[in-house]
């Protein structure tokens, strides 16, 4: 791989996004369909440096505000939403770093960043009692070293990625990540999703037998929470944008059909369909529900930068809950756009070649990702009551 480029700010960063998301956009449904894995693209998305830009300044990245970055998701998620989700791990594990690495592993992992290597993640598990019950293990060894042992699902990343952040508990049951590259012995990344969404996102297994990882490859996770964190917020931040991204992209989609495919019912009396009223009616309804989200997400990613520009308890809780509304709303709104496309659309539509029911079924599998009722409960809590989220990744 070449040098990527360094992107060297909010506008040019969102440049890049719009330039890349027009190219992808054109052949996402064929990579849906064959379920292609994007390999070429995201190489190229590695090439033109978006994936180092949230790495600080001071360590050489362009260090882009919140709102930048999900607008940058946003416009991925509009072309393709598999390919948007596959780098969302990667920032929430630059972040990571940025709150809890030292000095040293700052330095040597935001260079791999800048130079166009990859994050993934081996997060979540399946069997356990519930999504924070982590078993695999961080055993520390006598020469201070560690073996990781465990079990990974939906790892989305992995696959692709150069290293692969492993969410663990050390032998004091604290959690950790531990920064493993992708050929590391006992590591191993299996490509068995059958998601009926996001079908290339290649969101498979991870199997860890006795994997060896230096100490210096690995940062005490548990201490992000134990003050005011954005660590939460931010990953939600992304997961919403995603959500916004799809709904837009389902509603473009919905307004060229209707404009140049879709005939006019007879008993509208008009040439067009899209001069039926009927159908303009509800175009305006799924517009709102599209300038909600973006509207809603936008105003989180502020919140979101002006908490990291004055981190306190209360800044933070304004943070979570501001996010907690985007996505409560953008997902809301993917899942409602991506179906009303075949409403106003028509039979024609639902033509399996045509791959338009791919914005539905990426919308459905990625707003599974965590439940919105507990953020409705949340925000709740903190209108009527005053009571600040608990601090957790997912919230």
């Amino acid at each position: 791989m070449s040098a990527p480029v360094v992107i060297g700010g909010d506008g040019e960063a969102l440049a890049v996004a719009a330039g890349l998301a027009a190219d992808f956009r054109k052949d996402a449904a064929e990579r849906d369909a064959v379920r292609r894995l994007p390999h070429a693209e995201l190489e190229r998305l590695s090439a033109s440096g978006l994936l180092a830009v949230s790495v600080p300044a001071e360590f050489g990245g362009a260090d882009v505000r919140a709102e930048t970055l999900a607008e940058v998701f946003r416009l991925l998620a509009a072309a393709d939403a598999s390919l948007a989700q596959i780098p969302q791990s990667h920032f929430v594990y630059v972040n990571v770093l940025r709150r809890q690495g030292t000095h040293e592993q700052q330095e040597f992992f935001f260079g791999e960043v800048l130079r166009g290597k990859r994050f993934g993640n081996a997060q979540s598990e399946a069997g356990t009692k519930h999504v924070q019950d982590i078993r695999t293990r961080l055993a520390r060894r006598p020469d201070g070293s560690y073996v990781l042992d465990g079990v990974k699902h939906y790892c989305t990343g992995a696959l692709f990625a150069h290293w692969i952040p492993v969410l663990a508990r050390a032998d004091d049951d604290t959690l950790h990540v531990a920064y493993v590259p992708h050929d590391a012995p006992g590591l191993t990344v299996v490509d068995d999703w059958d998601g009926m969404g996001q079908r290339t996102t290649a969101s498979g297994t991870v199997r860890l037998e006795s994997v060896p990882v230096p100490a210096d490859r690995v940062v005490p996770h548990h201490l992000t929470f134990r003050g005011p964190q954005l660590h939460g917020a931010v990953a939600q931040l992304l997961h919403a944008a995603i959500d916004a991204g799809i709904a837009s992209g389902a509603l473009a989609e919905a307004v060229d059909f209707v404009r140049t495919k879709s005939r006019p019912w007879f008993e509208s009396g008009f040439e067009t369909a899209a001069e039926d009223p009927l159908l303009v009616q509800r175009f305006g309804e799924l517009g709102l529900r599209v300038r909600a989200a973006q509207a809603l997400l936008r105003e989180a990613a502020r919140t979101v930068d002006a908490a990291r520009d004055d981190l306190t308890d209360d800044s933070a809780a304004e943070a979570s809950i501001a996010v907690a509304a985007a996505k409560v709303t953008a997902a809301e709104a993917a899942v409602e756009v991506g179906s009303a496309l075949f409403e106003v659309a028509g039979t024609r539509a639902a033509l399996d070649s045509l791959g338009l029911h791919r914005h539905w079924r990426d919308a459905r599998t990625h707003t599974l990702h965590d439940p919105v009722r507990w953020k409705v409960q949340h925000i709740g809590r903190y209108v009527l009551n005053g009571t600040r989220p608990p601090r957790h990744g997912l919230l």
